[in-house]
């Protein structure tokens, strides 16, 4: 098994996908594992093999971010349509129906200024409303840590409960 590995056995490594060992790459050319070994290091495989993923990651990433503008030009393009026709359908209607007009003129004015980033009067909020509503959340009253008998000079004492728990009697000490 002494066989010199060809220059493409890392791209026969790199093949392999998630599967990938030294072992096949030494079956594949007839070379050991330690021989594989050798070269992977000497090569730098790993590195390389770190560098190819990050770089098919990044154009990944690329792809995706390219692929939302271009989602959100259309969808700025549709709503800019709808503006358009809404302000046309105002211009040329009597006054007496001008409603759908001025609905659709609302509805895309309020969608473009989500689609941009800006607040609609829905989505806004205020950071006062925020603290009040977190302050409610967290901070409730503080539960008094000593039961009423113990705050009464009961200390030691436990009342019991059977039905009775008027009759001074039935409160007995349990030391």
């Amino acid at each position: 098994m002494a066989k010199k590995l060809p220059s493409d056995a890392f791209d026969f490594y790199f093949s392999l996908g998630s599967q990938r060992n030294y072992q096949q790459v030494g079956a594949k050319y007839g070379a050991s594992k330690r021989a594989v070994t050798a070269l992977a290091k000497r090569e730098r495989w790993q590195e390389r093999l770190e560098k190819v993923e990050n770089a098919a990651k990044a154009k990944s990433d690329q792809k995706k971010v390219e692929a939302l503008e271009a989602a959100k030009e259309r969808h700025l393009q549709a709503l800019r349509l709808v503006l358009g026709k809404g302000i046309e359908a105002l211009t040329r209607m009597h006054i007496t129906t001008p409603m759908d007009a001025v609905r659709a003129i609302g509805i895309a004015v309020r969608e473009l200024r989500v689609e941009l980033g800006e607040p609609s009067e829905r989505t806004a909020v205020s950071i006062e409303d925020v603290i009040k509503r977190e302050y409610e959340r967290w901070l409730v009253p503080a539960q008094p840590e000593k039961t009423p008998d113990a705050a009464a000079g009961n200390a030691g004492e436990e009342a019991v409960d059977d039905g009775h728990a008027d009759d001074p009697e039935q409160v007995r000490s349990l030391s």
